[in-house]
C-alpha cells in the first residue's frame, strides 16, 4: 500500500465530544492548572507544550488530530486528501477551503489572506520560528478567493499535513501580527500575549509564568459553545499541588501533566474530588546530549553553537556509555508506575514507526567501565573521576524542577558516578526552563549545560516532521535567537539525506522502515539521544467537568469548547 492510496479513504470521520449541555457561558467558570505555567500565547515563539497548548484554547489550525490521531476538520470544510480532490495527483499541492462565515473574535472575517500570512510569518528567515519545521518545502502558496488556500511543495508530499494542522500551527490573524515579522516578532508584546482568534476562548488578561483570565469568545462559530463564560488557566506550583487541587481540594477543574509516582497519584485519587485520565502517545523522558561547548569560558555568542564541539560528548563511547550505566526498568517503576514503558526510541509509536530496537533495556555498569577505559578515559591520579588528556570526565546535568526528574537526575547521578563519571545536577523552573526567552541563560533551547532531560513529543501520528528537528542546521542559535528544534545541535549529512529520501517517499511500509532507520541513526547509532521511559499522558479531571478528552496526538485542550458542567 502506498501513502497516496491511504489518502484516498484513511481520513478517518471522527466524532467528537458530545455537545454541551448548556447555552453559551451557562455553565459559569472552569479553572485549569498547568503547573508549568505557560509564558507567551503562541507557538510560534516557543516549542514549550505548555505554551502549545494555551494558546490552542485561542487559536485554531485549520485541522486536528483527534483522540485516536485521526485528521479532522476544524477551521477547513474538511480534510483535502487524492479521493476528494484536494491533494494533488503527485502529492506536490494540497488545496484547502475554510469552512464560510468564520469570523475572528473581534468580529472581523478569517480568509484566506489571514492563512497565507501565517506561513510568510513563520517562514520568515529573521524571526526564529520555534516550528519552521511544518513549513518545509513550501514553494508557494496561493489564495485565489477568501475562502482557498492552495499550498504547493517543491517536491513530493506524502504526508503534506505539516502546514496548519494541529496545536502547533495554528492561524493568526494578519492584521494583528502583520507588523510583527522577522525580528520583530518577539517585540510584539500585546499580539503575543493576547492573540486574537477563531478559538472558544479570549485572553482578557495574561500575567507571564503565573496565570491567564480568559472568557468565551462572543463570535465563536457555534452559538452554543462554549458552556463556560470565564476560564482560569493558573500556571506554576508543582504537579503534586496541581494533583492535589483536583483529586483532593477540589480547587481545579482540570490539570495538564500530572508526573508524579503511581502511589502518590493512587492515594490523592481516594479522596474522590477528581479523576486521572491516561493514554500513551509519542511522549518520551530523554536525556539530549549537548553536541557542543557550553563552557561560560568561551565568548558570549559562541557558547553552545556548533563553532565549537564538545570537548567530551563528541566522543561516541563516551555517550554510549552513559547509556549503559541507567536502569531504564527502575525508573519507570520509581517514576511512572503503569503510566511508563521503558524505551530505547525516540519515536516509540505508532508501531509501523517504532524501532525494535532493545538494546539498551538492560543496565551493564561493567560494560559502561570497559567502553570508556577502551576509548582512553581512566582515573589516572585515583580520585574516583576519569580523566582524559587532562580533562576530567565532569558533567552539568541540568532538568527542569519536577519531583519525578529530580528522582531521575538523583538516580542517574548515582550511576554514572559509578562508572567514574563527576555529575554536577541543576534543576531549572519549568517556565523558565521551556520559556521561549532569548535573552534567558536557563532555556533548554540554549542549553548551557552539557545534558539536559525532558520530554515533548509530535502531534498527529507522522513523524517525519519531528525526525527534521535535527536537520543540520537548525540548532538554536543567537542569529535565530536562540529559536530552533534541534535541541543537542546534531549534525549528520547522511541523517539530512534520509530525511530527504522519507520525504520522497509514499510507500507506507518504506516510510516506516526509514523512519525506523533515522530514529536510530539518532538513539542506537550515535547516542545524541538517550531515551529513558515512553511516558503516557496522566492528567485529571474533577467530576463535575464534563466532555474531556484526553489527547495525545494533539494539544490536551484540543477540545475545550466541548467541556460542560456536571450538576450534582
Amino acid at each position: 500500500m502506498t501513502l497516496k492510496t491511504l489518502l484516498l479513504g484513511a481520513v478517518a470521520t471522527s466524532a467528537l465530544a458530545p455537545a454541551a449541555y448548556a447555552e453559551r457561558g451557562e455553565d459559569g467558570h472552569v479553572n485549569i492548572i498547568y503547573w508549568q505555567a505557560p509564558s507567551i500565547m503562541t507557538p510560534y515563539l516557543s516549542g514549550g507544550t505548555k505554551d502549545i497548548e494555551a494558546a490552542s484554547l485561542v487559536l485554531e489550525p485549520l485541522g486536528r488530530y483527534d483522540q485516536t490521531g485521526a485528521l479532522v476538520p476544524y477551521l477547513a470544510a474538511e480534510i483535502p486528501t487524492v479521493e476528494n480532490g484536494g491533494v494533488s495527483e503527485d502529492l506536490t499541492t494540497i488545496t484547502w477551503k475554510l469552512k464560510e462565515g468564520l469570523t475572528w473574535s473581534d468580529g472581523t472575517p478569517l480568509t484566506s489572506a489571514d492563512v497565507k500570512f501565517t506561513a510568510d510569518y513563520c517562514m520568515d528567515p529573521e524571526g526564529g520560528c520555534a516550528q519552521l519545521a511544518k513549513f518545509d518545502h513550501i514553494s508557494e502558496i496561493e489564495t485565489p478567493d477568501d475562502l482557498t488556500i492552495i499550498v504547493h511543495f517543491d517536491k513530493a508530499m506524502p504526508n503534506p499535513y505539516g502546514p496548519f494542522m494541529g496545536g502547533q500551527s495554528p492561524i493568526l490573524q494578519k492584521a494583528q501580527f502583520e507588523s510583527c515579522m522577522g525580528a520583530a516578532a518577539s517585540t510584539c508584546t500585546e499580539a503575543n500575549f493576547k492573540p486574537v482568534g477563531t478559538g472558544p476562548f479570549v485572553v482578557d488578561e495574561f500575567k507571564p509564568n503565573d496565570v491567564i483570565s480568559l472568557s468565551a469568545n462572543p463570535n465563536y462559530r457555534d452559538p452554543a459553545k462554549p458552556a463556560f463564560a470565564t476560564a482560569t488557566l493558573k500556571g506554576g506550583g508543582d504537579a503534586e499541588s496541581a494533583a492535589r487541587a483536583v483529586l483532593q481540594t477540589g480547587e481545579m477543574d482540570y490539570a495538564w501533566n500530572l508526573q508524579l509516582a503511581p502511589d502518590v497519584l493512587a492515594s490523592m485519587a481516594e479522596a474522590g474530588a477528581g479523576v486521572p485520565v491516561s493514554a500513551f502517545g509519542t511522549l518520551v523522558e530523554r536525556i539530549e546530549m549537548n553536541m557542543t561547548d557550553p563552557s561560560p569560558d568561551l565568548p558570549e555568542g559562541e557558547r553552545a553553537t556548533v563553532a565549537h564541539p564538545h570537548p567530551i560528548l563528541s566522543d561516541l563511547n563516551v555517550r554510549k556509555a552513559l547509556s549503559m550505566a541507567i536502569d531504564r526498568d527502575l525508573l519507570v517503576e520509581v517514576g511512572y508506575g503503569q503510566a511508563g514503558r521503558a524505551t530505547c526510541n525516540l519515536v516509540p509509536a505508532p508501531e509501523m514507526y517504532a524501532s525494535p530496537n532493545t538494546d539498551c533495556l538492560t543496565q551493564d555498569l561493567d560494560g559502561a567501565k570497559a567502553l570508556l577505559e577502551e576509548a582512553g578515559w581512566t582515573d589516572s591520579d585515583g580520585d574516583g573521576i576519569r580523566d582524559k588528556d587532562g580533562e576530567k570526565l565532569s558533567l552539568l546535568y541540568q532538568s527542569s524542577t519536577n519531583a519525578v526528574r529530580q528522582d531521575f537526575q538523583a538516580l542517574i547521578k548515582d550511576w554514572w558516578n559509578q562508572i567514574g563519571v563527576e555529575v554536577e545536577l541543576r534543576n531549572v523552573d519549568s517556565s523558565v526552563f521551556f520559556g521561549g526567552d532569548p535573552g534567558s541563560p536557563d532555556t533548554f533551547q540554549k542549553f548551557y549545560a552539557d545534558v539536559e532531560m525532558y520530554a515533548n513529543n509530535f502531534d498527529g501520528t507522522d513523524p517525519q516532521s519531528y525526525l527534521q528537528m535535527y536537520r543540520c542546521g537548525n540548532e538554536p542559535k543567537p542569529s535565530s535567537q536562540w529559536q530552533g528544534e534541534n535541541i543537542n545541535r546534531y549534525c549528520d549529512p547522511a541523517y539530512d539525506a534520509l530525511l530527504d529520501e522519507l520525504a520522497a517517499t509514499g510507500e507506507l511500509s518504506k516510510r516506516g522502515e526509514i523512519a525506523k532507520k533515522l530514529n536510530e541513526m539518532l538513539t542506537k547509532d550515535s547516542y545524541t539521544i538517550v531515551p529513558l521511559v515512553d511516558r503516557g499522558r496522566v492528567s485529571a479531571h474533577s467530576n463535575s467537568l464534563g466532555g474531556v478528552i484526553l489527547n495525545t496526538w494533539d494539544s490536551e485542550l484540543w477540545n475545550a469548547a466541548d467541556w460542560y458542567r456536571i450538576d450534582g
